[in-house]
C-alpha cells in the first residue's frame, strides 16, 4: 500500500492565489497611470516655468530687453561667458517631446526691431517683442488630460479640454469653465 504525501499546493489554491493577485492588480493600475499622468503634467508645467524664466533672464540681461524666437536660441551660452540660458533638454530643438508633452516657444512680433544681437551671437532679426508656449499631451488621456499655455505675462494656464490656440505674446487668454490660471 503507497502513502499519498500532501506536500504543496493544489490546483484551486494556486487558482485562488492568481485570482487574488489578478484583483489587487486591477485596483493597483489605475492608479499608477493616474500617478504617471500627473507627473508628466507637473513636468510640462515645470517646462513652462523654466521657459518664462529662462526668456526673463534672456531678455534683461542678453538681448536689450527683446525675447528669442524659439527654443533653440536660449540654449547658446553668451559669448563672453557663463552657462546657456535654458538646459539642453529643453534647448535641442524647436519643439520638445518632453515627460508625454510635446512643449513648444514661439516668439510674436516686435513693436520696435532690435539693432544689436544678443550676447549669445543670436541676430537681432531673431529677436522678439514677445513669446508664447504651450506643453501639450502627446496622447490626450494616456500621458496626461490637461494643455498647457504661458507667454511674456508668465502667467502658466491650463485647458481640460483642447489645444490653447491663443497666440499672443503680450495679453491673456480669455478664462472660461475650462481654461484656467494656474495658482
Amino acid at each position: 500500500m503507497r502513502i499519498r504525501s500532501n506536500k504543496g499546493f493544489t490546483l484551486i489554491e494556486l487558482l485562488i492565489v492568481v485570482a487574488i493577485i489578478g484583483i489587487i492588480a486591477a485596483i493597483a493600475v489605475p492608479g499608477l497611470l493616474r500617478a504617471r499622468m500627473s507627473g508628466n503634467e507637473a513636468s510640462a508645467i515645470g517646462s513652462l516655468r523654466t521657459i518664462n524664466s529662462s526668456q526673463a533672464a534672456f531678455s534683461s540681461s542678453c538681448a536689450q530687453g527683446f525675447y528669442a524666437t524659439d527654443l533653440t536660441d536660449l540654449y547658446p551660452a553668451p559669448t563672453t561667458g557663463g552657462t546657456p540660458f535654458i538646459s539642453p533638454d529643453l534647448g535641442v530643438a524647436d519643439t520638445v517631446t518632453k515627460s508625454g508633452y510635446t512643449v513648444t516657444m514661439t516668439g510674436t512680433a516686435p513693436t520696435a526691431v532690435a539693432t544689436n544681437p544678443a550676447c549669445n551671437g543670436t541676430a537681432a532679426a531673431d529677436l522678439d517683442g514677445g513669446y508664447y508656449a504651450t506643453a501639450n499631451p502627446t496622447s490626450a488621456g494616456s500621458t496626461g488630460s490637461r494643455y498647457f499655455w504661458t507667454n511674456t505675462l508668465g502667467t502658466v494656464y491650463q485647458d481640460t479640454t483642447a489645444v490653447i490656440a491663443h497666440t499672443s505674446g503680450v495679453t491673456a487668454p480669455t478664462v472660461s469653465a475650462t481654461l484656467t490660471p494656474i495658482q
